[in-house]
């Protein structure tokens, strides 16, 4: 692939932020976009986050990673325990964005979910949402580590291969970007979102408003 790989860290239903990373990013049907997960919860407008993923499909490459939080909406389908808990961590607010209720989600809103990825990789770099253990393949990667490990609980070590990994999941407090040099996390959660060309190093950032970081 001769364009860009560019990372898009945790969106968490911040569709004003997510589509002005986009604004500024122009992507072209060259460069591969690998998003991290978490799309929805929390933020108002997770419905609004889905629709801009779907048009991202229509201009570039696209690798959408699983994030915690959907595969808490996937199971609450099941699950009422579940169903109860995802409420309380952000599901309120996704389910609002969507009518009130898991029914009123689209199908082809539903076909995203459930086609999520669970990793991604290039020559150089590895892409999780959450964790990952150093030792073992991706393939072979637990959930629990990469849907929700956070790496300053389970710090993970240079993974075996020697690629970078970047990763979500852990919100920085700081707003800045956090680089362990083998591993960087672009969770800057107080920010609203972040992007990063994984080869230059450009960064992006935009607030829940759409507002850019300077």
């Amino acid at each position: 692939m001769s364009g860009r790989t560019i990372a898009i860290g945790d969106i968490h239903g911040c569709s004003k932020a997510l589509s002005r990373l986009i604004e500024e990013i122009q992507p072209t049907a060259d460069d591969m976009i690998v998003t991290l997960g978490d799309y929805v919860d929390r933020g108002p407008d997770s419905r609004g986050v889905i629709d801009e993923m779907l048009e991202l499909i229509d201009r570039c490459e696209l690798s959408p990673l699983l994030g915690n939080h959907e595969q808490m909406l996937l199971d609450a389908f099941g699950s009422e325990e579940v169903l109860t808990f995802w409420q309380g961590v952000g599901g309120d607010e996704t389910l609002a964005s969507y009518g009130g209720s898991l029914d009123q989600i689209p199908p082809h809103h539903n076909v995203f979910f459930r086609g999520l990825h669970r990793h991604y990789e290039t020559d150089t770099h590895f892409f999780v949402h959450a964790n990952y253990d150093a030792e073992l393949s991706l393939q072979q990667q637990p959930d629990h580590l990469l849907l929700w490990e956070h790496i300053v609980h389970t710090r993970p070590g240079r993974h075996a291969f020697g690629k970078i990994a970047v990763v979500g999941h852990t919100p920085q407090g700081s707003g800045e970007v956090l680089d362990m040099d083998y591993v960087i996390c672009i969770d800057t959660y107080c920010v609203g979102g972040a992007a990063l060309d994984v080869d230059s190093g450009q960064l992006w950032q935009a607030n829940r408003d759409g507002e850019l970081r300077s």
